[in-house]
């Protein structure tokens, strides 16, 4: 399934950025020497990332953010 139409990305592109590391909106597209344009992938690109890391998560639970 293409998400970005503008880069011409499918799913399957970002996914696999993801699974070589990419955490970041910016990185899953960087990954593939682009960026977002229009915007309308962003959410489900974003969707496609990892959860926060453990260290951001405990970080957050300890400051109550």
């Amino acid at each position: 399934m293409i998400v970005c139409v503008c880069n011409a990305l499918s799913e399957r592109d970002l996914v696999r950025a993801r699974e070589s590391g990419a955490a970041t909106l910016a990185a899953l597209y960087k990954a593939h020497g682009c960026q977002v344009k229009c915007g309308r992938c962003v959410g489900h690109a974003r969707s496609l990332l990892p959860e926060a890391p453990v260290e951001r998560r405990r970080q957050m639970e300890v400051t109550g953010a």
